[in-house]
């Protein structure tokens, strides 16, 4: 079965502009991977997303099952991405994978080199919906 992610319409809307803005072929893939997650996802107002899913902006705490490695990231728009700074790029694979999951769920994600990467969300440390901030 196929699992349902959460999306509000405003990151909707941004992610889509954001798809059709993409030029470079090294983000082409991730758009399109991207893209792919969207046409699944209920849509739903910020008000009335849960806290516990990833929203554009939330920081979150998740586990590669495959090397036990857990990490903290914030996922962001590309312009600011910061890997230094555990700020993901909702292009980069692992971003692309984190978008609308909630805290327990898992996801296999195809990554550039070939191999899969099973994440799982431990828990989402902070989201903007939920701190009232809908216009992140």
């Amino acid at each position: 079965m196929e699992r349902t992610i959460i999306l509000t319409h405003q990151d909707l809307k941004r992610l889509h502009a954001l798809i059709e803005g993409v030029q470079s072929e090294r983000n082409a893939e991730a758009a399109e991977a991207l893209e792919s997650e969207l046409g699944r996802a209920q849509v739903v107002e910020a008000s009335a997303v849960p806290p516990d899913v990833v929203t554009m902006n939330s920081k979150v705490r998740f586990v590669d099952e495959t090397t036990g490695q857990e990490r903290e990231a914030q996922l962001v728009y590309p312009q600011d991405a910061s890997a230094s700074e555990g700020r993901i790029s909702i292009l980069a694979p692992i971003g692309a994978a984190l978008i609308g999951l909630r805290a327990g769920d898992s996801i296999d994600w195809p990554m550039p080199n070939g191999r899969t990467k099973r994440l799982r969300i431990v828990e989402v440390t902070w989201q903007p919906e939920a701190a009232g901030q809908y216009d992140l």
